[in-house]
């Protein structure tokens, strides 16, 4: 079997296990699964998040108030693949980022 019947198969198990999952529990999981998110586009995700949230932290530290250029830059740089607003509701129903989601969301609720 050649590597498209392998990646056929693999998709099949994929598709299996997001039925018999409870994945209302773990929706950006299951966004990127949907998405077919690489490794490297998973690392590089993360790594833009943590450095997201450590830049929240710094300047929360430091005493700054406006965030919203926090919420520029992630819908700007977050991948192509995942709605800026979806991903942020699905960050905090499992529960990532709390403190730097809120924030996002609040100055998200409060433009539109």
């Amino acid at each position: 079997m050649g590597s498209s019947g392998d990646l056929e198969n693999l998709r099949l198990k994929i598709d299996l296990l997001l039925q018999i999952s409870d994945m209302e529990q773990y929706p950006f999981t299951k966004m990127l699964l949907e998405n077919e998110f690489s490794k490297l586009e998973y690392e590089q995700l993360i790594a833009f998040l943590n450095h997201l949230n450590d830049s929240y932290k710094s300047q929360k530290e430091e005493g700054f108030l406006d965030y919203e250029w926090l919420l520029l830059h992630f819908v700007g740089m977050l991948n192509e693949k995942l709605e800026p607003i979806k991903t942020l509701h699905a960050l905090k129903k499992e529960g990532c980022y709390p403190s730097l989601v809120e924030v996002l969301l609040k100055i998200h609720e409060r433009n539109t």
